[in-house]
């Protein structure tokens, strides 16, 4: 989720204002993060790079995750999780995995359709109580974070 969505119920966005791309962090040449809405935002940046690739990579080896709009919503969940039980089975298995293995290779790696969801722009839903309930949500773990680095 990006800085162009807002925040509500099951969503958390990051903090608006502040640096939130990985490719911005990178620029400061080591600079250490400043101050909490700083270290959110590099780690919600960080988190979601990791489940783009992964969904990336999970579209590339299971074609029908690309459209799947015509299946119910539960439907589609189980495809979702069929895939995943899948791509599971064969990591245990220790079987080669060409997108993964890229992915292993290649921090800086993004299947094409990652890359196509990265671009994705957030809609202009308004701010409700869902989004102010998940603003102290994001508040609290910032904090949090912050916190745990001082330890």
């Amino acid at each position: 989720m990006d800085s162009g969505y807002p925040n509500r119920h099951g969503y958390l966005a990051p903090i608006k204002g502040s640096t939130y791309h990985l490719p911005e962090f990178r620029l400061r040449r080591g600079r250490a993060l400043q101050g909490k809405d700083e270290i959110f935002n590099f780690l919600h940046s960080s988190l979601r790079n990791v489940i783009e690739r992964a969904f990336g990579v999970l579209k590339q080896k299971w074609r029908i995750l690309k459209a799947m709009p015509s299946f119910s919503p539960r439907q589609q969940k189980h495809i979702i999780m069929a895939c995943i039980a899948l791509h599971n089975f064969i990591r245990d298995s220790k079987l080669r995995d060409e997108e993964f293995d890229r992915c292993d290779a290649d921090e800086e790696y993004m299947p094409k359709a990652a890359r196509a969801a990265a671009r994705t722009q957030g809609d202009d839903e308004p701010e409700g109580e869902n989004e102010v309930t998940m603003n102290t949500i994001r508040d609290r773990i910032a904090t949090a974070l912050v916190s745990a680095r001082a330890r």
